[in-house]
């Protein structure tokens, strides 16, 4: 049988792999297992000369719901500071991965400085750009002049004198909070022309979420948890369907599923199983995972976060082959889901809130400990466990899991992870 051309080149991954094993090969961060490219430095000044000599590889294109805007298949996620990353944005701008994701808060401000910094040094690009932003307020009262000030605020760090997509919530978990006055203020922020489209990102009861906004006729864009896990849903999958039959725009994001526990990129058996079967196939498991998601046609792009060349180079090459995973390897993935569901928070909040009615944070220290133990991002994870109430932070060692842990769809061991938590995030 005759191999596709553009089949990701497993013989040279392999071949990357016996040059410099297994550990050094495969880095899991915030996506998936690195790809075979080499790291380029900050400031690799051949980089240029090296691109207009050859032909740059584009990532394909989808429409954004009724925007009618197209935005890359692949979504470059900042939660990290650009400022010393001005090479992956170079290098995303000319690979055609044109949609870009940050927050006010990103990187402590500094994913959206790095992005002015690019455009500063770059001002053409920025017409080609597609960025979403986001006012990321957690906790506390939601209101329009919170949300103005901080979209001001990010125009100013990204020298732009407008945001194509702004969302006022990273992490809705409640469709109440979609108030009258934020559909008034996102009317009002497009007719000044500071946005162009208004919506929102949860990972958080994320199918009640997605369900009351296909009602709603001001919200044009939602990036949502989705990934093979959550994909296995049957109510994530009706409110998928009911938003994408609304015309609103889908990103996925959390595309690569890290677990709470995950220490290791390959740790089980079941780990190995997974990896070993998308290697034999070409595909680095991360690549898997992007492909999966993006083979459901309701998605327009999945957000991925790639803090270096050669993960950004990895996962072009899996948005960009056209190979189309199996019914058996989306059986694989299913069952892996299954085996490992004990490991992993689907974000279903509103099941641990109803159990723990005076502490609705449960499903946020999981999410925490999955950015400590799975990303590496110990400072980030901290920092946003900071954020809770210190009196529930103090009292979380005396409470009793018992009725969360067994509503909990997943199984979780929420009382030792809670422990987990306090011992590495307080």
């Amino acid at each position: 049988m005759k191999e596709e051309p553009n089949k990701l080149d497993r013989r040279n991954f392999l071949k990357a792999v016996g040059a410099a094993g297994l550990a050094s090969t495969v880095t899991e961060t915030t996506t998936g297992f690195v790809s075979t490219g080499a790291v380029a430095g900050p400031d690799d000044s051949n980089d240029t000369e090296k691109t207009q000599k050859t032909k740059v590889q584009q990532v394909p294109r989808r429409k954004l719901g009724k925007t009618g805007v197209e935005v890359s298949c692949l979504c470059l996620g900042g939660d990290f500071s650009f400022i010393d990353k001005q090479i992956v944005l170079r290098k995303a701008l000319e690979s055609g991965v044109t949609y870009w994701d940050t927050a006010y808060n990103y990187g402590g401000g500094n994913a959206e400085r790095g992005i002015g910094k690019f455009l500063s040094k770059n001002p053409g690009g920025r017409k080609k750009l597609f960025i979403v932003s986001k006012a990321a307020i957690f906790w506390g009262a939601i209101n329009a002049e919170k949300v103005e000030n901080r979209l001001q605020t990010s125009l100013k760090r990204m020298n732009t004198e407008y945001v194509d997509l702004y969302y006022a919530f990273h992490g809705l978990s409640n469709p109440a909070q979609l108030t009258d006055e934020l559909k008034q203020w996102a009317k009002s922020a497009k007719k000044r022309k500071l946005i162009r489209f208004f919506g929102f990102s949860t990972h958080k009861n994320m199918a009640q979420c997605l369900t009351a906004a296909a009602k709603l006729d001001w919200i044009d864009a939602i990036t949502t948890l989705y990934n093979f896990r959550v994909m296995q849903d049957p109510k994530m999958q009706n409110a998928i369907e009911v938003c994408h039959k609304a015309g609103i725009g889908l990103t996925a994001m959390k595309a690569l599923s890290r677990g709470v526990r995950r220490l290791q990129p390959v740790e089980t058996e079941q780990d190995k199983k997974l990896v070993g079967h998308f290697l034999k196939k070409g595909f680095t498991e991360g690549q898997a995972k992007i492909k999966v998601v993006l083979q459901d046609k309701r998605i327009s792009s999945a957000c991925v976060g790639m803090n270096n060349v050669a993960l950004l180079n990895s996962n072009i090459a899996a948005a960009c082959d056209k190979t189309r995973l199996s019914q058996a390897d989306i059986e694989v993935f299913k069952e892996y889901a299954q085996a490992t569901c004990s490991g992993y928070c689907a974000g279903c909040a509103d099941i641990c809130d109803a159990a723990l009615p005076n502490t609705p944070y449960v499903s946020d220290i999981m999410r925490y400990l999955m950015y400590y133990n799975s990303y590496g991002e110990h400072y980030q994870a901290r920092r946003l466990f900071a954020q809770i109430p210190s009196n529930v932070r103090k009292g979380l060692s005396d409470l009793d899991y018992r009725l969360a842990e067994a509503r909990c769809p997943q199984h979780l061991p929420i009382r030792k992870l809670i422990t987990e938590a306090l011992g590495k995030l307080a």
